[in-house]
């Protein structure tokens, strides 16, 4: 009986020990996802939801308030306002829809497209609406645009904002260098934990959050930036003739990335920091809110500097010509409702 009982625990011993060994064996390892490198490689690519790389080829999409009004006149475009609802209300353009930013993409989603040419994001100064016009087009809105200026440029009632820019715009001229500041080594990408796998999953998960987030972390004043400069690492979004030309200069510690060129995971994106904030200036403040909606996307702390060079070296853009620069010409008096 004693040598039934050993046996028949010995048995049991052997058959638990090889059930054991057999469940580990057959459970397959949990493979880590790169979130950030599965989303990048999915933007970049004809799989995306615009069908290309947003960034490298059509990034801006901006419209002149001109063609908005021609456009609107013959119903072939859709105007949405992201302004408060007490701003809208104090005058809007004929046939505007006031949608908050946070609802942009579900109202975008319930508008028959096939009716019109394009749609036209319209803020205060074109800068959050650059923001939410990158996000819309990346998810594949083909037809979105930015209103450049925003409502500042269709009539001079709304034109405080860009004035009180322009009017500060030479605060920091004397602060520019046209020392080069080379960039780091390439690195790591930002590190993402949506808990999705695929590049669309993963997308929808950083827009929803992008969305609700709003532009307010994504964008950053020129007083808070020189006031401390190496807590940032900023990035100068010009041609690198204009970065180089000690005429203008560039915001001290800056560095140079070439307009849909440098922006590629094989190019130079790896080089900017992930344990710091990037600040990326271009001239207004509209190009970086694009870009910047696009860094957020991938997980970089990336805030877009507020008005871009219009706000810091004003003077020297105007008298180097060719940069793009809010004046008088650019407010319309265009006829609006109430």
């Amino acid at each position: 009986m004693k040598q039934f009982k050993f046996l028949f625990y010995a048995l049991f011993f052997v058959l638990f020990a090889v059930t054991a060994c057999n469940n580990g064996d057959d459970t397959p390892p949990v493979e880590e996802v790169n979130e950030a490198e599965v989303l990048v490689k999915y933007l970049e690519s004809t799989s995306s939801p615009l069908g290309k790389d947003f960034v490298a080829t059509d990034m801006p999409t901006i419209i002149a308030a001109t063609d908005v009004k021609t456009l609107n006149e013959t119903g072939k475009i859709y105007i949405i306002d992201i302004r408060s609802a007490a701003d809208f209300a104090t005058g809007y353009i004929k046939n505007a829809k006031n949608v908050a930013f946070a609802d942009v993409l579900t109202h975008i989603k319930g508008i028959d497209m096939s009716k019109y040419d394009k749609v036209a994001i319209v803020c205060y100064t074109g800068q959050t609406a650059g923001y939410a016009a990158s996000l819309l087009r990346i998810m594949g809105y083909s037809k979105v645009f930015s209103m450049k200026w925003g409502m500042c440029s269709w009539h001079a009632d709304f034109a405080g904002r860009w004035n009180t820019a322009i009017a500060n715009g030479n605060a920091y001229a004397s602060q520019f260098v046209a020392t080069e500041t080379v960039k780091s080594a390439k690195g790591n990408l930002p590190k993402l934990s949506t808990g999705k796998t695929t590049g669309l999953e993963i997308l929808e998960a950083r827009v929803a959050t992008l969305l609700t987030e709003g532009f307010t972390p994504a964008s950053i004043t020129n007083t808070t930036v020189f006031g401390s400069l190496t807590t940032y690492q900023v990035v100068n979004y010009w041609p690198a003739a204009q970065y180089s030309d000690a005429a203008l200069g560039h915001v001290p510690g800056a560095m140079q990335y070439e307009p849909k060129v440098s922006m590629k995971y094989a190019a130079d994106l790896t080089t900017l920091p992930t344990n710091k904030p990037v600040v990326v200036y271009c001239y207004t403040g509209q190009t970086s809110a694009f870009l910047t909606a696009y860094l957020r996307l991938l997980g970089y702390d990336a805030k877009s500097l507020l008005y871009g060079t219009n706000g810091m070296i004003y003077d020297k853009m105007v008298a180097k010509g060719g940069m793009s620069v809010f004046s008088a010409n650019e407010i319309k008096g265009y006829e609006y409702n109430k």
